[in-house]
């Protein structure tokens, strides 16, 4: 995982976090998403450091030079620090919301699939952007692109996402090339793009096609979603295997493959990071039994990290 996020004070307790297999419980996936929002505020507006919070709402810290009369002084009375309201162009980020929804996704060991995790994970960054006033856009994938939905900032746009989000995955294969190229080629203005994927598919392509999406000027965070019997290989009784995509089966003994598929799964991740850190890219790799309350963290953190490292840029270049 590039770890390149400052630290964020988070002071819900793990017993507090909703666990996945609750959530899933839940069969409206806005009102799951609505859930895992509100419950990651509770536990941010524990915290002393209120400005986490502020950053990410209507507000701004207030630097020299900005006009004094928009500070909010009832904000100030309640935290003791300066904010001023956030202007419209400051806000009108664009997001891309990218979801792989191949037939590999339809893969889990656990109550429910690698595809209605990543969908709940795509809902809930939907959900949080769009209570910012952001405008969300969604493409899905398998081997071909099946929908496109440009950004929008909307009340019954958010409802259009969700609805989209919750198709099984139809698909065979994974192509990867094919979104992110789509991605390259339509979107112009600067803007925020996330790809949700199991990457169980050949990278080699991955570097050029990402590094085009990076050269128009967007910030690209990945989550690289895997089920925990994919990462840690726990099986003991030799089994006949099937591929989800392929359809090919293979007889497989785990005393004898859990050596390699360890060591291949090793370099694959290694890559996969290796080709993130060297296009900026914040990378995330998830198991599914992961609460998406920490998901949201990484985000935000990453947020905050390339908000300041933006503003240094700007400082450095007036001097």
């Amino acid at each position: 995982m590039c770890a390149r996020t400052s630290h964020v004070p988070y002071t819900r307790a793990s017993s507090e976090l909703i666990d996945p297999v609750s959530l899933m419980r839940i069969k409206s996936l806005e009102m799951r998403a609505k859930v895992i929002v509100e419950g990651f505020w509770k536990g941010i507006h524990r915290s002393p450091y209120h400005g986490f919070s502020a950053e990410f709402t209507e507000y701004r810290s207030y630097s020299p030079g900005d006009d004094p009369r928009y500070i909010d002084w009832h904000l100030y009375a309640r935290s003791d620090r300066l904010y001023i309201k956030r202007f419209e162009d400051e806000t009108n980020l664009k997001c891309h919301l990218l979801v792989d929804q191949s037939r590999s996704m339809g893969y889990g060991s656990t109550p429910y699939t690698k595809a209605q995790y990543a969908a709940t994970l795509c809902a809930t960054l939907a959900y949080f952007l769009f209570s910012q006033g952001d405008a969300v856009g969604l493409m899905t994938f398998d081997e071909k692109i099946e929908t496109i939905l440009p950004p929008r900032h909307r009340p019954t746009y958010l409802h259009q996402l969700m609805a989209a989000l919750e198709q099984p995955p139809q698909g065979t294969a994974t192509d990867l090339r094919l979104p992110i190229q789509q991605i390259a080629r339509m979107v112009t203005r600067r803007g925020l793009v996330i790809l949700i994927s199991d990457l169980l598919t050949p990278i080699e392509s991955l570097e050029t096609d990402l590094g085009l999406v990076c050269a128009g000027g967007h910030d690209v965070v990945l989550f690289h979603v895997m089920d925990p019997e994919e990462l840690n290989f726990q099986f003991n009784e030799p089994a006949l295997f099937k591929d989800m995509e392929s359809g090919r089966q293979l007889y497989v003994d785990p005393g004898v493959a859990q050596a390699s598929y360890a060591q291949q799964l090793e370099n694959h991740l290694a890559r996969v990071d290796t080709v993130c850190r060297g296009l900026g890219i914040d990378y995330h790799l998830f198991a599914t039994d992961r609460p998406f309350d920490l998901a949201l963290l990484d985000f935000l953190q990453h947020r905050m990290w390339r908000r300041k490292q933006v503003l240094r840029r700007q400082r450095g270049g007036a001097k």
